[in-house]
């Protein structure tokens, strides 16, 4: 086959370090745009971007050239760059160094934007390691619990 053909969408997840409530509304649309750009710069379609104070959801389909790791540092180290310089309350912003990231079947993306979008209310029942620790068990993913959280 002479062409090289893949559409993988990505569900990731990743906190703030030590899980700080430090994604406020008055820099989330802004840190979203900034994430989104993040992904067009390295060719990767974002599809769906939702935070909480501790922790952001990013879906969005993986360029064929780019490894998740590398999609991943891009997405981090420049999003905290950033965020340091949006204002003195955010000088010590960082993420925590681990993620979660999980495949998508193309039939459940829809699925997937919605519980995206609907952070805010699923956040009022469960918290973040709740919910990440369902997401590693639905996925069959094994842990240590003790280097899950920073």
């Amino acid at each position: 086959m002479p062409q090289s053909l893949a559409r993988l969408h990505i569900h990731l997840i990743f906190g703030t370090k030590n899980r700080e409530r430090l994604i406020t509304d008055s820099i989330r649309d802004a840190l979203h745009a900034y994430m989104a750009t993040v992904l067009q710069n390295i060719g990767c379609a974002p599809v769906r971007i939702n935070s909480v104070k501790d922790h952001v959801h990013l879906l969005f389909d993986l360029a064929r050239t780019v490894s998740v790791s590398k999609a991943v540092e891009d997405i981090k180290k420049s999003s905290s760059k950033w965020i340091k310089t949006q204002g003195s309350e955010f000088a010590r912003f960082a993420w925590q160094s681990g993620y979660g990231a999980f495949a998508v079947s193309e039939s459940n993306v829809g699925a997937v934007c919605t519980y995206i979008e609907n952070q805010r209310e699923h956040h009022r029942q469960k918290s973040f390691q709740d919910e990440y620790r369902q997401f590693l068990e639905r996925h069959r993913i094994a842990y240590d619990e003790q280097y899950v959280w920073d």
